[in-house]
C-alpha cells in the first residue's frame, strides 16, 4: 500500500530527447583544496554544495520569515540557493529554489502548508544532475524531505522536483523540458529522515536514508532519478549503526574504499554530536565499522568508528565533493528552533586507511576546526 500511495502522484519524466542546461567540463581545481572552511551570515542550513562551470553553489532551508521547528504557527520559508566564485566565497543572497505555494499533490496542499503541518518543517535540499548516467540530458533534480507527509499519511517523505538550472527553479514553474514535480516509489528509504545523494556514474546514483527507528538504509535510484529501482535488494541497517542518522557518502580517489559518514547521535540541532564512519567496497555494502578491542573492559562501543567526537562544535550533516576533495558539511546550530543565524562549516575528509594492530588508529587526517 505504501508504494501504491508514493505513485499516485507521480507525473511523467522527461524523455532522453530533451535537454536542460547542458553538462559542463569541469573548470580546472585549486591547486590544493582548503582543509577547513566555516560560512557564516548566510541563512542557509542542512543543505549541501556542488560546482558548476566555474560556480559553487550552496543549497539549505531557510529560516528568515519566522520558522521555529516544532511550533505550527511558524510559516516554513523554503530552500534556498547562494552562489559563489569559490567554495570560501563571497556567497551571494540566497533566493528561492521553487515558490513554497506550489502544490504538493496528492496532499490537498501546498509545500508551505505541509511543511508548517506539525511544525514539523522540510529539510535537507540535495540537488545533482543527470550527466554521465541515465539518459545523460542534463537535468537538474533536487529532492527534499517532509516528515509531515510521512505522519500524515505514512508515505515516504521524500519528494523530487525537476529543473533546467542549478541554481532553480524547481518544480512546474520551471517549465520545460524539466520542470516537473514528483512522488518517489521507494521500497528501502520509505520513512522519513535525513538523507544523502550519492553519485556513482555511470550508475544512477544512490540514496542513504535515515529509517524512523534511527537506523540507516540504502536504495539505488532509477535511470530518471526520480524513484527506486524496482525489485532490487533491500538494504538496511548499514554498518549496524542504531543511534544515526544524516548519512553521506563518497569514493576515496587513493584507495578505491567508499567512505560513509554519519552523525552517530540522533537529536535535533545537536551541537558537539560525533561523526562516525564505516567503509565498503563499492557504494552498495556491505558497510562495516572498525571493531571496539576489548569491550569487555569498558572500551567505548563506538569509540573506533568515529572520525571526531565534537564534529567542531556543530551536527555533521552530509558529505559533498568539489575540486577532486571530499568535504564533511556541519551545521553549527545555535539555541531554540529557528536558525536563521547558525553557520556551516566544511571540513575536508582525507582518508589514510585503518592501521596496523597495537598502533594508534589514526584513519583520517585530524580535523582543523578552522583553526
Amino acid at each position: 500500500m505504501l508504494a501504491l500511495i508514493a505513485c499516485t502522484a507521480a507525473t511523467t519524466a522527461p524523455t532522453a530527447s530533451e535537454h536542460a542546461d547542458a553538462p559542463v567540463a569541469p573548470a580546472q581545481a585549486p591547486a590544493t583544496p582548503p582543509q577547513s572552511i566555516t560560512i557564516t551570515g548566510v541563512d542557509l542550513h542542512d543543505g549541501t554544495v556542488l560546482r558548476h562551470g566555474d560556480t559553487y553553489y550552496l543549497y539549505g532551508t531557510m529560516y528568515g520569515c519566522g520558522f521555529h521547528w516544532g511550533d505550527p504557527g511558524t510559516p516554513w520559508c523554503g530552500f534556498g540557493v547562494s552562489t559563489a566564485p569559490s567554495l570560501a566565497g563571497p556567497w551571494s543572497q540566497p533566493t528561492l529554489l521553487f515558490d513554497p505555494d506550489t502544490a504538493a499533490p496528492g496532499t490537498g496542499k501546498t509545500f508551505r502548508e505541509l511543511c508548517r503541518l506539525y511544525g514539523a518543517g522540510c529539510f535537507n535540499p540535495r540537488v545533482v544532475q543527470r550527466a554521465g548516467w541515465g539518459p545523460n540530458d542534463g537535468a537538474w533534480i533536487l529532492w527534499f524531505n517532509a516528515p509531515a507527509d510521512f505522519t500524515m499519511r505514512r508515505a515516504n517523505a521524500y519528494w523530487v522536483m525537476g529543473g533546467n538550472n542549478p541554481a532553480g527553479p524547481f518544480g512546474p514553474q520551471a517549465g520545460p523540458p524539466f520542470g516537473s514535480v514528483n512522488k518517489p516509489a521507494l521500497w528501502s528509504c520509505h520513512d522519513n529522515g535525513d538523507f544523502s545523494l550519492v553519485l556513482d556514474n555511470p550508475r544512477p546514483p544512490m540514496l542513504l536514508c535515515t529509517m524512523a527507528d534511527q537506523t540507516l538504509a540504502a536504495e539505488r535510484l532509477d535511470q530518471w532519478g526520480t524513484g527506486g529501482q524496482p525489485g532490487q535488494p533491500k538494504r538496511h541497517q548499514l554498518a549496524g549503526a542504531t543511534r544515526a542518522e544524516a548519512p553521506g557518502a563518497y569514493r576515496d580517489p587513493a584507495t578505491g574504499v567508499w567512505i560513509m559518514t554519519w552523525n552517530e547521535l540522533n537529536c535535533g540541532y545537536c551541537s558537539g554530536a560525533p561523526t562516525s564512519y564505516a567503509t565498503a567496497p563499492t557504494v552498495d555494502g556491505p558497510w562495516t565499522s572498525p571493531a571496539t578491542v576489548n569491550s569487555q573492559w569498558g572500551s567505548t562501543p563506538l569509540g573506533r568508528r568515529g572520525i571526531s567526537a565534537t564534529s567542531c562544535g556543530g551536527q555533521p550533516r552530509t558529505v559533498f565533493e568539489v575540486d577532486g576533495a571530499a568535504y564533511q558539511l556541519i551545521d553549527l546550530w545555535g539555541a531554540g528552533g529557528n536558525q536563521t543565524g547558525a553557520g556551516i562549516h566544511f571540513e575536508r575528509l582525507e582518508y589514510r586507511g585503518e592501521g596496523a594492530p597495537n598502533q594508534p588508529h589514526q584513519p583520517f587526517t585530524p580535523w582543523r576546526c578552522g583553526a
